[in-house]
């Protein structure tokens, strides 16, 4: 069975016992900001680590590809995390040289620093899982963001992230808070050392895993959040946690209050964001979703499948990540960083092997020179989507309030930014919808962006184009948003 066929009939249907087709859905567009200032939505976009290791680089031509469709989808905020010993840190010998390794990192955040796109930058463990509360490491971990922020000019980095996921058993701290807050301080007095750092860059944090709970831990991730806020609020400019819900839990309207009680926990005037955030079907209503993943991991050829998500290659995913920040918009949090751009960024455990990657992203920019499948390269469906809602929820975005559709299968965000305005809309039921938006001010000149599984409309370079244009909305318009479909309208230019 096509696994399109089988998620028709699996994601939703606790959409259908009320719904008929073309049934009219009231979307209400107030004018009233609920979410101000958005930093803005983007990617985990890591400077390809291994790549060496796997037998290359990334080439000249591949950086121009890379830069050109990051030219066009316009991330508004990137995570981009190191592994110091593929930068700074040589194992061998245990020595520290900070200009070691620093070709594809300056290529990536050079371009970050020229498009103006904020950066949460951090490392994912230290050198040794050893040096965990080594000064030594805070020593060169602070010298080299220094290194890159001060010297090297790259002020994309806003933000500083000490520890990837502390609560995680697969982390050197093993959930241990102690000694997570313990090092926050005395990274951030390292860094009070340096002139002009702390103006630049503040820390990130805690970065925890929602819905996540190690036994090693005294906190969930709730507790961390909480706690953070109570014990080092004073040094921590930005939260941020971690994403992987499961399917049907934000199909069927509840992940938003999984959000907001996440955002109720974060101190007024400071932002919280996903750093990270997919999918993943390990709950019960997403079992059919799970089987197909696993169908397709066994026998891969370059991957175990034991941190993936085999069905990014399908055109539902389109629809589920802005079905997800949409929740995220509306519920408080400042911006969401899909995982992640490319899978050419990772192996599993970061060990080198080509044979066990993270697929995940957009492509796999070297599909080609390392695993013999030029066909990887290709953009994947959710770019499509995906580039729209970065590009057109730009980073100053003040997020409008919207009438709560609640079990209809259609979720909605409004933004204004200077004066402009843009709308998306989702509907994953399965039934065509009638949408009737009540809007606040008549909204001019507007390109509209269709994603439909037999109609995605692109110019010769495969990027999305509007099938209408200079169109006027006005308040009371009825719309039709097929189902399992995605539509935008904005007059951002």
């Amino acid at each position: 069975m096509d696994v399109r066929m089988l998620l028709a009939g699996l994601a939703v249907p606790f959409f259908t016992a009320s719904c008929s087709m073309h049934d009219v859905v009231e979307i209400k567009v107030a004018d009233e900001v609920i979410n101000a200032d958005y930093v803005g939505n983007g990617v985990e976009w890591d400077p390809y680590d291994e790549a060496e290791l796997w037998g290359t680089e990334v080439s000249d031509d591949d950086w121009q590809t890379l830069y050109k469709r990051l030219d066009f989808m316009q991330p508004q905020y990137v995570r981009c995390m190191i592994n110091s010993p593929f930068r700074y840190y040589t194992p061998q010998t245990g020595t520290y040289d900070k200009s070691r390794h620093l070709k594809s990192i300056s290529r990536l955040l050079k371009y970050c620093t020229q498009k103006q796109i904020t950066v949460i930058f951090g490392e994912y463990n230290p050198p040794t899982w050893e040096m965990k509360a080594d000064q030594k490491w805070i020593d060169m971990s602070v010298d080299y963001l220094n290194y890159l922020v001060c010297d090297q000019g790259f002020t994309c980095i806003k933000h500083f992230v000490i520890f990837n996921e502390p609560d995680g058993d697969w982390a050197s701290t093993n959930g241990d808070y102690r000694l997570w807050l313990d090092m926050l301080h005395r990274f951030h007095q390292k860094m009070s050392e340096y002139p002009g750092l702390l103006d630049k860059v503040s820390l990130a944090g805690p970065d925890v895993v929602a819905h996540y709970k190690n036994p090693h831990s005294e906190f969930d991730a709730y507790g961390w959040v909480n706690n953070t806020a109570a014990m080092a609020d004073s040094i921590v400019g930005i939260y941020d946690i971690h994403a992987y819900p499961g399917q049907y839990e934000v199909r069927s309207g509840r992940y938003g209050e999984t959000l907001a009680a996440f955002r109720s926990k974060v101190p007024a005037g400071k932002k919280i964001v996903l750093g990270e955030a997919g999918f993943k079907y390990q709950q019960t209503e997403d079992s059919l979703l799970l089987a197909e993943y696993k169908r397709r991991v066994e026998n891969h050829p370059f991957t175990k499948g034991s941190d993936c998500n085999m069905l990014c290659y399908d055109y539902f995913y389109g629809l589920d990540m802005p079905m997800l920040a949409m929740e995220v918009m509306n519920h408080g949090f400042s911006g969401l960083a899909i995982w992640m751009l490319d899978d050419a960024m990772h192996s599993n455990g970061d060990t080198g092997r080509p044979e066990d990657i993270k697929i995940w992203g957009l492509w796999n920019i070297l599909g080609n020179e390392v695993f013999n499948k030029p066909d990887e390269e290709a953009m994947r469906p959710l770019y499509y989507t995906w580039s729209l809602m970065c590009k057109y929820f730009p980073k100053g975005t003040n997020i409008l309030k919207t009438s709560r559709v609640a079990n209809e299968g259609v979720f909605c965000v409004a933004g204004e930014y200077q004066g402009h305005n843009t709308i998306a809309i989702v509907n994953v039921g399965d039934a065509d919808k009638t949408i009737q938006l009540l809007l606040p001010t008549v909204i001019n000149n507007a390109d509209k962006y269709l994603y439909e599984e037999t109609h995605q409309l692109k110019g010769t370079n495969g990027f999305p184009i509007p099938v209408e244009q200079n169109l006027t909305l006005n308040s009371g318009q009825r719309i039709t948003v097929k189902a399992q479909s995605f539509v935008l309208y904005t007059n951002i230019k």
